[in-house]
């Protein structure tokens, strides 16, 4: 048995689903059984093994063309949009809608919004059910999920991660950026177009952690070539540290020379 992560929606969850089919591939648009109903997804990965105790439903099979074109065009989205734009603004809700998924059955419809804080959308929602006739749901999501729905490209010029090899969002902490040792570039250089730590952050950040686990703390004292001075700084990738040394004579600055961890030394 494969057991294949299925999505709905770029911005919704993954989920499992159990196949004995060998052919299905990433990308493939499937069609499962849900609680719900039938829904079509896509193939977004493979996993081993799933939570325990999990019971996991099948999938049915590959979608078929005709199946695939009953699903809503763009702009029956869009014009789904601006009747729940128009309704929201009526109400005074401050909120940015930003997509809208209708399930394969056509009886439920699932608003993408943002906010930035909490959202009392009861009222809205009875107006949806009425004018839609069917079971209404909003969803609220975050900057970095309208970036994966949205976005192109990010500042390295290549398809935004998250649109393409980051299937699930991970924590991204300033702590990456410092021991990478990027925070001097500012706020706006590593920041992604989400307005958040770029994802890529992430990737390298272990790597990392470990070279400078090998290296001297700052404020360390150490001896160089017989002299006594104090770790001021660190060239992670280099793996070498600045070593302070105070001044032999009255009148003298300190020295500070770039000690590689190998053992080559520097005059800085």
């Amino acid at each position: 048995m494969r057991i294949a992560e299925v999505q709905f929606v770029s911005w919704d969850k993954i989920y499992n689903f159990s196949t004995e089919e060998d052919s299905f591939k990433v990308g493939d648009q499937v069609l499962v059984a849900t609680e719900l109903g039938r829904e079509i997804g896509k193939i977004v990965g493979f996993v081993k093994e799933t939570g325990k105790g999990e019971e996991l439903k099948e999938i049915i099979r590959r979608a078929e063309k005709s199946e695939l074109n009953r699903l809503p065009s763009e702009e029956k989205k869009r014009e789904s949009l601006e009747v729940c734009r128009e309704i929201a603004n009526r109400q005074n809700l401050d909120m940015k809608l930003v997509d809208v998924h209708f399930s394969f059955e056509g009886n439920r419809l699932n608003f993408a919004f943002i906010a930035d804080g909490r959202v009392d959308f009861r009222e809205l929602v009875k107006e949806l059910t009425a004018h839609f006739n069917a079971n209404i749901r909003l969803t609220q999501i975050g900057a970095r999920d309208e970036a994966r729905l949205t976005g192109d490209c990010g500042g390295c010029g290549k398809k935004l991660c998250c649109r393409g090899s980051v299937k699930e969002f991970s924590s991204v902490t300033s702590e990456m950026a410092e021991v990478q040792q990027v925070v001097h570039r500012g706020s706006d250089r590593i920041s992604g177009m989400c307005g958040r730590l770029m994802c890529c952050l992430a990737y390298e950040y272990e790597g990392y952690k470990e070279l400078r686990g090998k290296m001297p703390a700052y404020g360390a004292k150490v001896n160089v070539d017989g002299r006594r001075g104090i770790v001021v700084g660190h060239h992670v990738l280099k793996q070498s540290v600045d070593v302070r040394f105070p001044a032999e004579k009255s009148g003298e600055r300190d020295a500070v020379m770039e000690v590689d961890l190998n053992r080559k030394n520097k005059k800085k």
